[in-house]
């Protein structure tokens, strides 16, 4: 028998669950999984103990075991990441003593082999369009969107999604909507969609509705025909008005949706990027008060942190672990201030070798770069952006991920800004964590998480949201780590890039089952 166990921050094991008992084998095949959530923020340790079960507990329930009256065989450990992104999403372990040695006797090999059990990858990309409606506002036309809600079985619905507001029109085109499986369940399942005139006060008025179901919205658009918009009568009960409005279905089409897991164990990588700020306003880093100051004790400082806590993350996604690293705002031996040097203070390769690469490249950096300044972003975004532009010519499977860790206000907003929009239509991500206590609002207009997108100073709008900017501050008083709030819209920003260019998983094995968890 097989106990799988989770390590927590304390060290302590969880137990996530246990296999059957194979009676009698040396070479055992078990059938029972295990489940466990998988995220891709942190980082998952799982252990593995397998147990010789005594003859006479045969006909248990394997739960009511007790393990010390079982023999121990061997532990195998790894972590969820290392199996998710191997080919075939399988990783053979060496078993060995709870104290970490294998010791002479070879205690045998233990297989782990994870599956994504997700319901369906089925999803529909629909395009609507309106004509007619009906005007709910007075100086200006109605600025119209779509809600599209499932009802379930108890008769109330739930919404699913919605479109955007098209601002000022009556007969309104939005872009494609995509709806899972797990969204609307079946194609004979009844939608509710509703049409608002969107209000900035949140009250928006009800246009009208309708309810279709997804293999009626497809007969809509085969036939090219509307449906009519009704509006529920307040005053006579169980009459309905049918309105002119009318809702048409422009495009529909049926997609597979490939999850993240099914691109990373398919050989698609992350490579990871960092960039230190070396601005004087982080403080001389010989005296402790500094947010560059390297405590004798070992004790990390910011910049350390967000460096191991993201590191360790994306390092099971980068197959070679050479990261280009940089600095900016700092005076390099030559005198000049540079907004993007190596950090290992080479002249040729700006790569280092693993985390402990980078951590080692920005102590040394710390005693030969004296701090200056300004703080501008857009020389370290754009070699970033090269370096991914490149990759692209000769390899569609890596994407990019830049780790930005600064203390200041940006002198170069803008320039910033225009970066980051021509960067948006390539395999890129961009972390910027905040440290020390700075006013990071310009952070949050690059973040862009209130829904406007980025526009370039030639008014050209970001293709997608690429930056997810945390402060330090906010999340070490908290249970959420920095890397955690991070990485957390990370995998979203991948799927992006990926669906948006039809770039799909290549031999992928996909099993379905149940849920959304990998199963052990």
């Amino acid at each position: 028998m097989v106990v799988a166990y989770t390590k927590k921050r304390d060290g302590t094991l969880e137990e996530l669950g246990r296999t059957e008992v194979i009676m009698n084998s040396l070479d055992p095949a078990w059938i029972e999984k295990i489940t466990v959530a998988y995220h891709f923020e942190i980082v998952q340790p799982l252990i593995f103990h397998v147990y010789d079960v005594d003859t006479k507990y045969y006909n248990l329930p394997v739960k009511t075991l007790k393990l010390n009256d079982q023999e121990f065989l061997g532990e195998g450990s790894c972590v969820l990441s290392e199996i998710v992104t191997k080919q075939g999403q399988s990783l053979t372990l060496d078993l060995h003593n709870r104290n970490g040695s294998r010791g002479l006797k070879n205690l045998g090999k233990l297989t782990v082999h994870a599956e994504e059990t997700v319901a369906s990858r089925n999803a529909i990309e629909v395009i609507f369009h309106c004509s007619h409606l009906d005007n709910k506002d007075l100086f200006s036309k109605s600025d119209p969107f779509l809600r599209i809600s499932r009802i379930v079985e108890n008769g109330g619905s739930v919404p699913i999604c919605k479109t955007e507001v098209v601002d000022n029109n009556l007969n309104p085109i939005w872009r494609p909507l995509c709806l899972t499986m797990q969204q609307f369940v079946s194609k004979d399942n009844p939608l509710v969609i509703e049409c608002f005139d969107f209000n900035t006060s949140g009250n928006h008025v009800l246009i009208g509705k309708l309810q279709k179901s997804v293999a009626e919205l497809e007969k809509l658009h085969k036939q090219k025909t509307g449906a009519s918009f009704i509006l529920p009568s307040s005053a006579q009960h169980g009459h309905e008005k049918v309105l002119k409005g009318q809702l048409f279905v422009d495009q529909f089409c049926e997609k597979q949706l490939y999850s993240f897991i099914d691109y990373v164990s398919s050989g698609f990588e992350f490579n990871f990027m960092v960039a230190v700020d070396f601005t004087a306003s982080n403080g001389n880093p010989r005296t402790p008060d500094s947010l560059h100051y390297i405590d004798s004790s070992g004790r990390f400082n910011a910049y350390q942190q967000a460096i191991m806590e993201v590191g360790e993350v994306i390092q099971f996604y980068d197959s070679d672990r050479r990261f280009p690293a940089w600095g900016f705002g700092g005076r390099t031996i030559d005198g000049t201030v540079s907004h993007c040097f190596n950090l290992n203070g080479s002249a040729n390769g700006v790569e280092v070798e693993g985390v402990q690469g980078i951590m080692a490249a920005y102590a040394s950096a710390l005693n030969h770069v004296a701090l200056a300044g300004p703080t501008l972003f857009g020389q370290v975004i754009n070699n970033a952006a090269e370096i991914t532009r490149q990759s692209l010519s000769y390899n569609s499977r890596k994407y990019f991920v830049l780790l930005i860790i600064t203390d200041g206000v940006l002198t170069d907003l803008q320039e910033t800004k225009d970066a980051l929009v021509r960067a948006s239509d390539l395999p890129l991500s961009i972390l910027i964590v905040g440290v020390g206590g700075a006013d990071f609002k310009q952070m949050e207009i690059l973040d862009a998480d209130n829904g406007c997108r980025l526009e370039s100073s030639t008014g050209r709008v970001a293709t997608r949201d690429i930056v997810q900017f945390v402060p330090m501050r906010e999340v070490c008083g908290g249970q959420t780590s920095v890397v955690q709030a991070l990485l957390e819209e990370l995998p979203g920003q991948f799927l992006t890039y990926m669906r948006s260019r039809d770039i799909k998983p290549s031999a992928v094995n996909i099993t379905q089952t149940s849920a959304s968890y990998a199963a052990i």
